[in-house]
């Protein structure tokens, strides 16, 4: 029985042939042949086992004359004449050097021409938007806030992009039913969403079946502006001061009830961490909106409201609501009688409420730039600063990686501070 190695692997391999014969390595199931390792096969295709002769038998044939390896010469069946390894191996070299150019060239062109069909595609994108009204939904109920600060820039916005930028306040659950709606919203740049850094912040970090996750369903395109809150009192309260509410929140037989524009909004969120740290008795109730919240505080309805300083400093400047604090940094230009949470005994809170726009995660890169830009535009006019004044709000224009890195930043934050303090909604 003969061994034979398959015609098309000796002839890739350039291994030698000298007719009927091929010559195989010592002690291997190999032939090597080139730079590949060729298996040797019987005739019923099983891998050959050479025969190694032993030492007595080589040291005989030696004494004999038998030059070493003659041994190794096994018959095999005839093979067609094959090229020479030399020539072999340099023809198969030029032609695969010649088709990996071709094929690099081929790659290199389909990119430049991919990309160049991306740019067009976005130009054309740019050129082209917006051809028809955007609508702009506001997650809380109109009146309050959050609300006229993304009316103050809808205007001058609209005078920017040609187009008309339609208001849809859809109230409920501390913004997160609008949001979660907007999230699936399609991303073509007609529907855009006023956020906050309670939908985007705070909520997030209280519930795990929101619908939506701040960074993987929106585009942030930019941020509005800041404003602090303030924590009001009803004046039948008996509290007069932060120092005095702590007082009363400590020594109280049953929780204190306050109310807030929702669950998980960012002035949830405050009172939690504030009865938290002080060790306060307070029970939550919360409103679908700042206006409704409000309301009651005013009818005597809740003695404890933390609310937005535009939608209170009327009221506490007549005498209906008393202001205890405010949790910005600094005292606000609105109510500047109003001591900070820091001036007031209770050092590390600097939680202000920020506004931004966003839009479905998807949209297009430059239908995002030309809302930023819009956006920007609106913030640096003088009446938009006028009126955000007002608010008590100062702007804040922004690029949108920037407002993406503030979300995240953020959302980290208000998680962590969850977790440690242990709140729940």
């Amino acid at each position: 029985m003969g061994f034979v190695a398959h015609p098309m692997a000796l002839r890739y391999a350039g291994a030698a042939c000298d007719g009927d014969n091929v010559r195989r390595a010592r002690g291997r199931r190999f032939l090597l042949a080139g730079d590949l390792i060729v298996p040797i096969v019987h005739d019923d295709g099983q891998i050959a086992r050479p025969r190694h002769p032993d030492r007595g038998e080589r040291a005989e044939r030696h004494q004999e004359g038998v030059k070493p390896g003659n041994d190794d010469l096994i018959p095999m069946r005839p093979l067609p004449e094959l090229p020479t390894l030399a020539k072999t191996n340099r023809n198969a070299r030029i032609a695969c050097a010649r088709l990996f150019v071709t094929l690099t060239n081929l790659m290199l062109r389909a990119k430049v021409l991919i990309a160049c069909a991306l740019l067009a595609s976005h130009a054309a994108v740019a050129d082209s938007y917006p051809n028809r009204p955007i609508t702009l939904v506001i997650p809380f109920a109109p009146g309050g806030s959050s609300s006229t600060a993304a009316r103050s820039i809808a205007d001058k916005m609209s005078e920017t992009l040609g187009q008309q930028i339609i208001i849809d306040n859809r109230p409920g659950a501390g913004g997160t039913v609008a949001t979660r709606a907007a999230a699936k919203a399609s991303p073509d740049g007609y529907t855009i969403l006023l956020v906050t850094n309670a939908t985007l912040g705070t909520a997030p970090s209280l519930f795990d079946d929101l619908g939506y996750d701040p960074r993987k369903d929106f585009a942030p395109i930019g941020l509005i502006a800041a404003t602090p809150n303030v924590i009001v009192v009803h004046p039948s309260f008996p509290a007069r001061s932060l120092q005095e509410l702590i007082t009363a929140g400590r020594q109280a037989t049953t929780p204190i009830p306050y109310g807030s524009p929702g669950t998980g909004t960012l002035n949830h969120l405050t009172m939690e961490l504030l009865a938290h740290r002080t060790g306060m008795k307070l029970i939550h109730v919360p409103y679908k909106g700042a206006s409704p919240a409000l309301n009651d505080l005013l009818g005597g309805h809740i003695g404890l409201l933390i609310s937005a300083v535009p939608n209170a400093h009327a009221h506490i400047a007549a005498g209906t609501m008393r202001a205890l604090a405010v949790t910005g940094a600094g005292r606000s230009p609105l109510i500047p009688q109003v001591p900070t949470l820091a001036e007031a005994g209770l050092l590390g809170y600097e939680i202000p409420l920020r506004w931004g726009l966003a839009a479905p995660a998807g949209t297009p890169h430059p239908v995002i730039e030309v809302l930023n830009r819009a956006l920007n535009t609106a913030l640096s006019s003088a009446e938009v600063r006028q009126r955000l004044a007002l608010e008590g709000a100062e702007p804040e224009p922004t690029a949108p990686a920037e407002y993406a890195m503030l979300i995240s930043r953020e959302l980290a934050t208000w998680s962590d501070l969850v977790k440690r303090a242990g709140i729940k909604p």
